[in-house]
């Protein structure tokens, strides 16, 4: 069906060429010479656009368009004008116009404004599928050819990009090829991992990615030894790239922003990865030196990170690191604390350091397997960034940022300790009844699992995690792979399928960003 396009103008029949060059090219044109004429015509009929001029006797061009938006005030308005007054451009914008055009208008720049308006995705997704196909092509010749850990993070960053280009089109079909290539990357990626990590974090290769491990040590302390701060270090846990991708939209207009990436440590959970990015030290590294510490958080796995200030104050001292007052420590894990920090967070003006933890993104990871509201709302990876975007437009967090930016020379490093993957397929995996409950991974006696969808780790040295006993080994799941005990099989399949998990090998869980913020001047 042709779209269709109502042109408002006092001297409608000096624009006949146009409307007759409109119809070649495939537009029904409906013309009216005065504002009341086409309050009539949008009453009656539905518009695809409208052009409008701005002078007219009786209903002027700005009140037809304030009348036309009570009406229909979705439909793009065009306003064409004889004048370039400022005010006026002014006042047309503040009148929510789509666009405006300078008489004379030519039939091209009358053509260019309906492709925008009419034609513009039509047009965008002709070309997005063009251009998918070249990067399709391109990411699987770079997988074929064994892609280094630099460029697997390049290979993430332009599926990420992609995932953001299907979400603007979604009528282009390209999205289960996507993620189908994903899926394929991703075990290409475990492969990758597989045969790697074991030398990377015992020093038996010359050239290895930064880890959860370096983070504090290459990219914070530098900055304390530099400036008196104050500098806030920000772990949001459970942060995916495209999360962050998200949240950076409204974080660009306030900070110069600069991004690196880095591997997570294995495996991919906040009990292993937060305390060994707090501690510069792999999990063994941290039973080692710190005994006392980690056979107290060994207690209870669900204070396992409740010595995270003392690991970052070792750190600092093993490192001869003196901050000019006391380190500073906040734990966000609801949104009267989150406010709570927002109102108080100008009082660290004097702050040299403080870490703080964001908890909002890992319960809504773990609150989505337990929840159906939540699993209607976010179904899938695109509504998951959906409710990241509504939530962080509307958080604490967001008014907290925005207020450090008004404290002279403060900075901003932000990561997190492990991103999450939507589980797709389940392994099942025989234990005993002491083994871990963790869907990504589990340590425990006679741990057994099919070595297609899990590492088999049974000298946990050998990866820097601590023994937990003398039998006990890890599994590690690979891809979207998530662990399932044979007793009621089939319901904790079906119960965990499409759940956000963490704790494994994927590049959504492994490849992090870590991120400087300086307030823009």
């Amino acid at each position: 069906m042709n779209k269709k396009i109502l042109w408002v103008d006092d001297e409608i029949e000096l624009l006949r060429s146009h409307i007759i060059f409109l119809n070649e090219k495939g537009y029904d044109v409906d013309t009216v010479n005065n504002g009341e004429d086409a309050i009539s015509e949008i009453k009656n009929k539905n518009y695809d656009l409208i052009f409008l001029d701005e002078m007219m006797p009786g209903l002027g061009g700005l009140e037809t368009l304030s009348l036309i938006k009570d009406i229909s005030p979705n439909v793009p308005v065009v306003m064409v004008t004889k004048s370039e007054e400022e005010s006026l451009m002014h006042d047309a914008i503040g009148s929510k116009i789509s666009d405006y055009l300078i008489k004379p208008v030519l039939p091209s720049q009358i053509l260019l404004v309906c492709k925008k308006f009419l034609e513009s995705k039509k047009i965008s997704s002709e070309y997005v599928q063009k251009d998918y196909l070249n990067d399709f092509n391109e990411i699987s010749r770079l997988v074929n050819l064994g892609p280094t850990y630099d460029e697997w993070i390049d290979i993430y960053l332009k599926l990420v990009n992609w995932d953001f280009e299907l979400d603007e089109h979604p009528a282009t079909e390209l999205r289960q090829m996507l993620n189908e290539q994903k899926k394929e990357c991703n075990q290409e990626f475990s492969k990758f991992i597989e045969k790697n990590y074991k030398n990377w974090i015992n020093n038996l290769n010359d050239d290895v990615p930064s880890f959860s491990t370096n983070i504090i040590e290459k990219y914070v302390i530098p900055e304390l030894i530099k400036f008196d701060g104050p500098l806030f270090f920000f772990v949001i846990d459970c942060l995916r790239l495209d999360q962050w991708i998200v949240l950076e939209k409204h974080l660009s207009d306030i900070f110069n922003i600069r991004k690196e990436y880095y591997y997570s440590i294995l495996p991919t959970a906040t009990t292993y990865a937060r305390n060994a990015l707090f501690a510069g030290l792999f999990p063994s590294e941290i039973e080692k030196h710190y005994p006392d510490l980690w056979n107290s958080m060994s207690d209870d796995e669900n204070s396992m990170n409740k010595y995270e200030k003392d690991l970052i104050q070792l750190l600092l001292n093993r490192k001869k690191v003196n901050l000019k007052n006391e380190l500073k420590y906040m734990k966000i894990i609801d949104p009267d604390v989150g406010r709570a920090f927002e109102q108080n967070v100008l009082s660290h003006r004097k702050t040299h350091f403080m870490a703080v933890v964001v908890n909002f993104l890992d319960m809504i990871a773990h609150g989505r397997s337990d929840s159906e509201i939540l699993k209607e709302i976010a179904p899938d990876e695109s509504a998951y960034r959906s409710l990241t975007n509504t939530w962080f437009q509307h958080s604490s967090l967001l008014n907290t940022f925005r207020a450090i930016a008004t404290i002279p020379n403060a900075k901003i490093i932000l990561t997190t300790d492990h991103g999450s993957i939507r589980t797709q397929r389940g392994a099942k995996v025989l234990g005993d009844k002491e083994a871990s409950s963790n869907l990504r991974f589990k340590y425990g006696r006679n741990l057994k699992v099919d070595e297609k969808h899990a590492i088999f780790i049974k000298n946990p040295i050998d990866y820097k995690l601590p023994k937990r006993g003398i039998a006990a080994n890890y599994i590690i799941a690979k891809e979207d792979f998530y662990f399932v005990y044979p007793t009621d099989y089939h319901k904790y399949l079906s119960y965990y399928k499409d759940s956000f998990q963490h704790g494994g090998i994927s590049m959504e869980e492994m490849i992090l960003p870590i991120v400087i913020m300086e307030k823009k001047f």
